[in-house]
């Protein structure tokens, strides 16, 4: 698997439809962050904004819930139409919430901040849908990839492919044509980019750019 997920986060919330229409014709995910203003010192959207956008495409909308709560959530983003949830490791109650995610119909994500000891949630990974590496540390756009994290980056892609889980391992923060090489060869498969497909004036040729540097240097990897 390689894709883009691109993060409505950089898109123009007053034409968030136009924008998923723009990029639909290269990728079939949808990234969107919510923020609470207090797990991250920002504030963003909500479940009721995934109901709009759900309406409008088919594509996945792969929600990922930088809130202190998700468990209070999870149900209002089911409903909503959300296709994958990644909550974050640092909250905590994780196999409850990957539970409770399956349990509604969703793929259950867990993400994980840059400097998370990767023995401290590696037992998690076989039981999830997706694992969400974060190349930031979460709540703000547009900041620089820390090359740090592609060692436990490596580490997951050895768990997952040694035990034979179907774990998506996705990466987020500061992926452009100039990072997401790196990346790629550290085994990750599915790339949250915002800036680098919206802050462009073609999103869906910037995501054309970005899949053929991944594939490129998936090849230098072999």
């Amino acid at each position: 698997m390689l894709e883009i997920a691109p993060s409505i986060l950089s898109a123009d919330f007053a034409y968030l439809g136009d924008a998923i229409h723009a990029v639909e014709p290269e990728t079939s995910w949808i990234h969107v962050d919510v923020m609470d203003g207090h797990f991250v010192p920002n504030l963003t959207i909500g479940a009721p904004v995934v109901a709009s956008l759900r309406r409008h495409t088919k594509s996945i909308l792969d929600c990922h819930l930088m809130i202190t709560d998700p468990w209070d959530y999870l149900p209002d983003f089911a409903k909503a139409g959300a296709d994958s949830v990644s909550f974050h490791f640092e909250v905590g109650r994780t196999a409850e919430l990957i539970q409770m995610a399956h349990d509604l119909g969703m793929k259950a994500g867990m993400a994980v901040n840059p400097d998370a000891e990767f023995e401290h949630y590696s037992q998690y990974i076989p039981h999830l849908d997706l694992l969400l590496i974060m190349s930031v540390f979460p709540g703000f756009p547009g900041q620089a990839f820390i090359p740090e994290v592609l060692k436990p980056l490596r580490r997951a892609r050895e768990l997952i492919d040694s035990s034979g889980a179907q774990t998506i391992l996705e990466i987020d923060g500061g992926i452009s044509t100039e990072t997401i090489g790196s990346a790629r060869r550290a085994g990750a498969e599915l790339f949250v980019a915002g800036s680098a497909v919206f802050g462009k004036p073609d999103p869906a040729q910037a995501i054309i750019d970005l899949k053929e540097t991944a594939v490129l240097a998936g090849r230098e990897g072999d």
